[in-house]
């Protein structure tokens, strides 16, 4: 049975949120996000929660997850208290994922990256999702189910992929996406997940992935605005489908541009990045950080 994923609290005004994972240092990039999440709370009369995002096991930190609350009080942003860690509600994900494999819309994958590899070269082809990885050919979608139980049975390592064709015929009317840009103004934008192939929504090591664990706390949590960087604008398609499939509430997105180096580069934690805490060691205060990206008006005190 779907867990009831309605707003853990009243929903009586704008509610954002700036969810960082805590596997290395923030950067300017995430310090650009925080703040302007702050600016829009502000001119929607909302309130910011902060979400740390803390699913990928093998890489989060907790000295991290101090790290960055540390560099976000420097930055003079407080958020309301508890904080909502993901690793502490992997079962919630695990009960949403045995709802949509219930409805048949979920189905074990086997293959490793090297055998999808493999499977797409044979083809002759080499399709890519939005995010530059092969897109996965469905070698395991039509797995007789004997054949499934044997491998499970095992113990055999899989993910949790969604039938992406079926999840999109149960949304025959098509989806869109709600917008705003930063003067709040609201539009909307058809989006199609077709592109993304059959995504994975369970990981082999955790019973969720980043696109389940978002759409779930966001529901959860409240949110009515996403705002978060233009690398996710493509990933918002899928996080629209499961809401519709999940029958969950929408909130309205937008996606600000990112923040680059010398280099053109978008900073990332991947490339080592200048953290914010090599810019205090450096006697650069929070004052010059949010003057320099552009948020002078959120000066402290301001």
């Amino acid at each position: 049975m779907l867990p009831d994923l309605a707003p853990i609290g009243p929903v009586s005004r704008p509610i954002l949120r700036f969810a960082p994972s805590p596997n290395g240092y923030l950067h300017l990039g995430h310090a650009y996000s925080a703040l302007l999440n702050a600016r829009l709370a502000r001119r929607l009369g909302g309130v910011v929660l902060l979400r740390i995002e803390d699913i990928d096991i093998g890489r989060c930190r907790p000295a991290y997850a101090e790290a960055l609350l540390e560099d976000l009080a420097w930055l003079g942003l407080a958020y309301p208290q508890p904080v909502r860690r993901q690793s502490d509600h992997f079962a919630t994900y695990a009960a949403v994922l045995d709802e949509l494999r219930r409805r048949g819309l979920l189905y074990p994958c086997f293959c490793s990256r090297a055998e999808i590899a493999a499977a797409v070269g044979r083809r002759g082809e080499t399709p890519r999702d939005p995010d530059g990885a092969l897109l996965y050919p469905g070698t395991c979608r039509a797995l007789a189910p004997a054949e499934v139980e044997r491998r499970l049975a095992a113990g055999t390592l899989h993910t949790l992929r969604l039938r992406m064709d079926e999840a999109c015929a149960l949304c025959s009317e098509g989806l869109t996406m709600r917008v705003c840009d930063c003067d709040c103004r609201e539009g909307s934008v058809a989006v199609d997940p077709r592109c993304w192939g059959d995504v994975v929504l369970g990981r082999r090591d955790v019973p969720t992935s980043y696109h389940l664990a978002v759409t779930v706390d966001d529901a959860l949590q409240g949110v009515t605005h996403v705002v978060r960087g233009a690398d996710l604008l493509a990933a918002t398609a899928i996080h629209r489908l499961l809401q519709r499939l999940l029958g969950l509430a929408e909130p309205c997105y937008h996606h600000h541009r990112l923040i680059t180096d010398d280099d053109g580069r978008k900073l990332a934690k991947s490339v080592e990045s200048l953290p914010l805490r090599q810019l205090r060691a450096r006697g650069i205060t929070a004052g010059d950080v949010r003057r320099d990206l552009g948020f002078g008006d959120l000066e402290a005190g301001a």
